[in-house]
C-alpha cells in the first residue's frame, strides 16, 4: 500500500459559479502535442524495425499511431460538481469498478483494470460521476500505477477537503503479460489513503472491505 504525497496536479481549476451546486472547471495543464513530429517519429520507428511505412498497409499508420497516442495521454476537461452537505452525511461514499486504462511510461504499453474510490464527506458532497472523471484525469498520461493511485487520492483530498479519501487500483499490465515474464492474467493492486481512512482503524477496515466487494 502506498502513501507517498501526490505530485503536482496536471490540471487547474477555473471557478464557474458560487451557487449551490458549485461547479469548478477542471482544465488539464499538459503541453500540446506536435502531431506532425509524432507522425515522423512513428515512421522512423517503423523503418528502424525493418518495416517500410510507404507500403499500402503502413502508409497511414504513422498518423493513426500519433492520433491514438495523443488521445490516450490527453484527459477531457470537465466540471467538478459539488453539493453542500446540508444533512451532515458522514458515512463512506464509494464508487467501485471505475474503468482504468493508461500507458506504462516504461514500455508505452497499456495497463487497464478498475479503480475503487471512496471518501468520507466533509462540508460538500461530490457528484458521483466526477470520481470517474478524476481517475481519467490522471490515467490519460504516461504513468506508473503507484503514482496514478496517489495522484487520484491526493487530488481529491486537496480539492474536495473530505474527512478522508481512499483509492484502490487493480490492473493488468501488458508489459508484464505480453512480454518478459508473460504472466497473463496477473493483476497489480495499489492503494492510497488519507485522513480518517488512514488514521481510524474502523474507517480503514470499512473502506478496504467494501473496495474488495465483500
Amino acid at each position: 500500500m502506498t502513501s507517498a504525497a501526490p505530485e503536482s496536479s496536471p490540471a487547474r481549476l477555473l471557478h464557474t459559479g458560487n451557487e449551490a451546486p458549485r461547479r469548478l472547471r477542471v482544465v488539464h495543464g499538459r503541453d500540446g502535442v506536435d502531431l506532425p513530429a509524432a507522425e515522423r517519429a512513428v515512421a522512423d520507428l517503423l523503418r528502424a524495425l525493418g518495416k517500410d511505412p510507404s507500403t499500402e498497409h503502413l502508409t497511414d499508420t504513422p498518423r493513426r499511431v500519433a492520433e491514438s497516442l495523443t488521445e490516450l495521454i490527453t484527459p477531457r476537461e470537465f466540471d467538478l460538481t459539488t453539493f453542500p452537505n446540508d444533512e451532515g452525511y458522514d458515512e463512506l461514499v464509494l464508487a467501485r469498478d471505475i474503468p482504468v486504462q493508461s500507458l506504462c511510461e516504461h514500455h508505452l504499453l497499456p495497463f487497464r483494470g478498475v479503480a475503487h474510490v471512496g471518501y468520507l464527506p466533509g462540508p460538500r458532497l461530490l457528484g458521483l460521476s466526477k470520481l470517474a472523471r478524476v481517475v481519467e484525469l490522471f490515467a490519460r498520461d504516461l504513468q506508473v500505477q503507484e503514482r496514478l493511485t496517489t495522484q487520484v487520492a491526493g487530488w481529491l483530498q486537496e480539492h474536495l477537503a473530505p474527512k478522508g479519501v481512499g483509492v484502490v487500483i487493480e490492473a493488468e499490465h501488458l508489459c508484464m503479460s505480453l512480454r518478459g515474464v508473460q504472466a497473463t492474467g496477473s493483476r497489480t493492486v495499489t492503494s492510497a489513503v488519507h485522513g480518517l481512512i488512514r488514521e481510524d482503524a474502523r474507517s480503514r477496515q470499512e473502506f478496504f472491505t467494501l473496495a474488495r466487494g465483500f
